[in-house]
């Protein structure tokens, strides 16, 4: 069993992009980097402030698909606490990390600048497994013991953005269960293998 899948594994590829051989095949692999800040809103918001986030991406195009290129990203995510939640909750320190692993899609648009530099406007789509950790610390004099809630979530994202292919702009809507917050990362992505 375990030989088939591994034959599979190495043939199925081969099959599914297998082309005509006098067939030109453009491809490439791209690596990103980001970082900016996130915005909590609603429910999220009452108890947690401005967070910062950064992420690593692989990339992948290929004549067949293009403009859309898939990718994967694994990235961190950090919120405190607000200190309006602290004074009125039994709070001494609150905050939660992600570990994001996504999957998606992105889309680029047609140039809306060409002469100085190209600049493309860029959507994407992903879906996420997010690992976490929520810190609990409690008052003096409260009688409760903090504690660390861990554990995984699903989520997804949706965002806009603009590239001048070796930087890139992006502003991004994230849902992880019940806390949704709005990411902006400024990213530079470089080619690691590209063929024609």
């Amino acid at each position: 069993m375990k030989r088939l899948l591994l034959i599979l594994l190495f043939l199925l590829p081969r099959l599914l992009f297998a082309g005509d051989p006098g067939e030109s095949k453009a491809r490439g692999y791209f690596f990103a980097v980001g970082v900016g800040p996130r915005i909590p809103f609603g429910s999220f918001a009452s108890k947690t402030v401005f967070g910062y986030g950064f992420n690593a991406e692989i990339s992948y195009v290929d004549n067949k698909i293009m403009p859309f290129f898939l990718f994967g990203k694994i990235g961190f995510e950090q919120f405190p606490g607000s200190q309006e939640f602290y004074q009125d909750s039994e709070y001494s320190h609150y905050s939660v990390q992600y570990l994001p692993v996504s999957v998606g899609v992105r889309h680029y648009f047609a140039p809306i600048l060409k002469n100085v530099f190209l600049l493309t406007p860029i959507a994407e789509v992903s879906g996420s497994l997010i690992v976490f950790q929520e810190l609990h610390d409690f008052k003096p004099g409260v009688n409760r013991n903090g504690y660390i809630d861990d554990g995984v979530k699903f989520g997804g994202s949706a965002g806009f953005g603009v590239s001048a292919f070796v930087l890139e702009m992006m502003a991004s809507y994230n849902v992880y269960n019940n806390d949704q917050f709005f990411s902006f990362d400024l990213k530079v992505r470089l080619p690691l293998y590209v063929s024609f």
